[in-house]
């Protein structure tokens, strides 16, 4: 898959509503290749791989050119060894809310009682209903990024957000 990447991100209320609204969940693990001009990821999601890039951010931090290609799980393994600055782990969660599907993500490891949600959208002002579990927007903000948050962890800033997300 390539093309542009229009998606938000919210931060999810504490309780855990999100599991039990979920129709799938999986295991994931991703690290991050150094390269200063995209954002290159290893992911494993169970028993399937995917190599992606993507390009930065426009201004609101809405959009982004996106390039993902399946590969090997056993390629994966070697490519994550090129990774640098650990690992995210996280489970993910699938919840339908009117025409689309928000993916929750629960992290672990130094990251741990950080649950943000995306939803994927067709175009930046494409409306969508937001389940009841989703909180405040963080679209944009570079704390929320998974490449970011190998190197500054949710343990470190946690304090930062109010109480009801962490």
């Amino acid at each position: 898959m390539s093309g542009l990447e229009i998606e938000r991100k919210f931060l999810v209320k504490k309780g855990g509503a999100y599991r039990a609204a979920a129709f799938s969940s999986s295991h994931i693990r991703q690290g991050y290749m150094p390269c200063e001009s995209a954002t290159v990821r290893v992911r494993i999601r169970d028993d399937r791989a995917y190599l992606t890039i993507k390009g930065h951010s426009d201004a609101a931090g809405v959009s982004r050119y996106e390039f993902e290609k399946e590969i090997t799980p056993d390629e994966a393994e070697e490519l994550l060894k090129l990774c640098r600055g650990g690992m995210i782990d996280k489970r993910r969660y699938l919840v339908r809310s009117g025409d689309h599907t928000f993916e929750v993500d629960e992290f672990y490891g130094d990251n741990e009682g950080l649950v943000m949600a995306e939803v994927e959208l067709e175009s930046e002002d494409e409306p969508f209903v937001k389940p009841d579990f989703i909180g405040m927007e963080v679209t944009g903000d570079r704390r929320f990024y998974n490449s970011h948050l190998l190197t500054e962890p949710f343990s470190v800033w946690r304090d930062t957000i109010p109480s009801e997300y962490r």
